[in-house]
């Protein structure tokens, strides 16, 4: 890796997002440190014998790190039946199983609705399933908590000290996100030695999901 650019992909969700995506691909760019993979700005690898799902999805697997958002719009590829997630949701678990190098922000409506819904005792995505947001303005759909929740580790029967890579930083404006993503980005050499030490452990659990697959 030495001499190349880091390939950065930044999660798929586009709308309501535009002027931030576009201020963080200048940004990452300009540094000539990064080569950042956005669909917005067309810079995804992408090949037309996949869909857009297993684009976005392979681009999950061959980035070097990931920089996600979690909004308030759950994005493209959105289908009522909950059991089918959006592009962006699947890029989140994909990054996340795989254990990617990764900074995760996300929208304080997110984190406040959730709040909400557990103080009405709509705690967990079983219960809030049933719910509908049919006019609602603040989030178009309940997954994106979902989302969070999976983010941060909220899945898993672990003692909050001993969890790790559950960082999910809370941002209210794209000032407070360009903020996180210069402050983590700028440190070029130390995402570097990141992405390196974390190399071997990706590469092993892509392997192993690719066997599984095989005998499936």
């Amino acid at each position: 890796m030495t001499g190349k650019r880091l390939k950065v992909m930044v999660s798929s969700t586009v709308y309501g997002n535009e002027e931030l995506l576009e201020l963080v691909y200048t940004i990452l760019t300009q540094t000539g440190k990064y080569e950042v993979w956005m669909s917005h700005k067309g810079t995804m690898p992408v090949f037309s014998s996949q869909s857009a799902f297993e684009n976005c999805l392979n681009a999950v697997e061959k980035c070097d790190a990931i920089l996600g958002f979690i909004t308030p719009y759950y994005g493209s590829g959105k289908n009522e039946d909950r059991d089918n997630l959006s592009i962006t949701h699947q890029e989140l678990v994909k990054a996340i199983d795989l254990d990617k190098p990764r900074w995760i922000l996300v929208h304080d409506h997110v984190v406040f609705a959730r709040s909400l819904l557990k103080y009405l005792n709509y705690e967990k995505k079983e219960d809030r399933r049933n719910l509908s947001l049919k006019q609602n303005k603040v989030l178009d759909d309940l997954r994106v908590i979902d989302m969070y929740e999976y983010a941060i580790r909220d899945i898993d029967e672990i003692p909050l000290m001993e969890k790790k890579g559950n960082w999910v930083q809370k941002y209210q404006s794209d000032d407070d996100a360009l903020l996180f993503a210069i402050s983590q980005f700028s440190r070029f050499q130390e995402v570097k030695e990141f992405v390196e030490k974390n190399c071997n452990n990706v590469d092993a659990i892509i392997e192993k999901i690719t066997r599984k697959r095989g005998k499936s």
